[in-house]
């Protein structure tokens, strides 16, 4: 079956960020005898365009970057390339929209046109944000884009979502506290960075969890270091951790918020506390007018909680309506585990719901 081969073909070729090489190369080999254009719009991914004859288009996008993990699934298909793995099913995603590709191929008439999108980097710093920048949405008068991801732990085969929150907007959080070090028999001496640093974490800590239980958010650190020596008051430690939210003024709110307590610190310990917190990605946000076109077009299952995980499919939906779907895969390792595997044949679910979808949607 052809969806499953280019699976596993895509899986032996992961590669990492934007460069892409083998993968794109595949995907145009796959491509090019069909009946659509197909084009890199400025040299960020791959697009092919299906001209049905009308007015506008929709759009499916597949995200085309692996992981820097080395494999241990044991499969035949394994990586070919040490180092990297399609930990996160985006073998699974490139699968089901090649799978589209051949499927419009074939036919006569849609109520849209449609142009298919292959990005890189969704794993690391957002090539969803450069494709849109590069106004191929404008050009080929996309009224709207669809996504999904393949999602353990969800019943293997069933497409989900729901509208408004669905994926949380997130950023990586560093701090490092500077202090002075001393030996501890004259720790007065001194100034704590790792004292200044539990008091850090437990201030911070203490200031999400008084936010009500119905806000969907999240500040952890997963990790903490300081100190060279037992006997010795730490100079310096280091914390890194992870802010997500999901409405923005939350998330500003929950930075404002640390960014006081890191002042307080250095007040109370008489450190220097350095923070940095990077862009992140957006949340991925269903708006309910497209949500409520979409399930008059075909069904599909209604999530009960949004997951706090990031994807950047998120900036699309700031540049054209947008809807992202999880794809159920049963009972599977956890996505980005070095024994990420999966069954081939739901790959098939995926492509019947967004060949209906192209379909129906009106």
């Amino acid at each position: 079956m052809q969806i499953i081969h280019d699976r596993r073909a895509l899986h032996q070729i992961p590669e990492l960020d934007r460069v892409l090489p083998e993968t794109f190369q595949y995907l145009k080999n796959a491509l090019t005898p069909l009946n659509c254009q197909v084009f890199s719009p400025e040299e960020k991914g791959l697009c092919a365009f299906f001209d049905f004859g009308q007015k506008d288009a929709i759009a499916f996008r597949a995200d085309a970057d692996a992981l820097p993990i080395f494999e241990r699934t044991g499969a035949d298909y394994a990586s070919t390339h040490p180092g990297a793995m399609h930990a996160c099913g985006h073998d699974g995603h490139m699968a089901i929209v090649l799978e589209l590709a051949r499927r419009f191929s074939e036919k006569n008439t849609l109520p849209h046109n449609v142009l298919l999108v292959f990005q890189p980097a969704e794993e690391t710093t957002g090539g969803a944000k450069d494709i849109c920048k590069t106004g191929v949405f404008e050009q080929y008068h996309v009224q709207a884009i669809f996504g999904l991801h393949l999602w353990p732990g969800l019943p293997k085969g069933a497409v989900f979502s729901r509208k408004n929150e669905l994926m949380a907007r997130s950023c990586e959080v560093d701090i490092d506290i500077i202090g002075k070090s001393a030996h501890i028999a004259k720790a007065a001496e001194g100034i704590d960075a790792l004292a200044a640093a539990v008091e850090l974490y437990r201030r911070a800590t203490a200031m999400e969890e008084a936010l009500p239980a119905r806000v969907f958010r999240l500040l952890k650190f997963g990790k903490l270091e300081g100190g060279t020596a037992r006997n010795a008051i730490a100079a310096h430690a280091h914390m890194e951790g992870s802010l997500r939210a999901f409405q923005d003024e939350i998330f500003e709110d929950l930075q404002t918020d640390l960014t006081h307590i890191c002042q307080e610190i250095e007040g109370d310990f008489g450190c220097t506390v350095n923070l940095h917190m990077n862009s992140g990605y957006p949340a991925v946000m269903n708006p309910e007018p497209l949500y409520n076109r979409v399930h008059a077009c075909l069904p599909f299952r209604e999530l009960a909680e949004p997951a706090m995980t990031a994807e950047d499919f998120s900036w699309y939906q700031r540049f054209l309506p947008g809807m992202f779907f999880f794809l159920g895969l049963g009972d599977t390792p956890a996505l980005h585990a070095d024994n990420f595997d999966f069954d081939d044949l739901i790959l098939l679910k995926g492509a019947d719901f967004f060949e209906t979808l192209a379909e129906t949607f009106l």
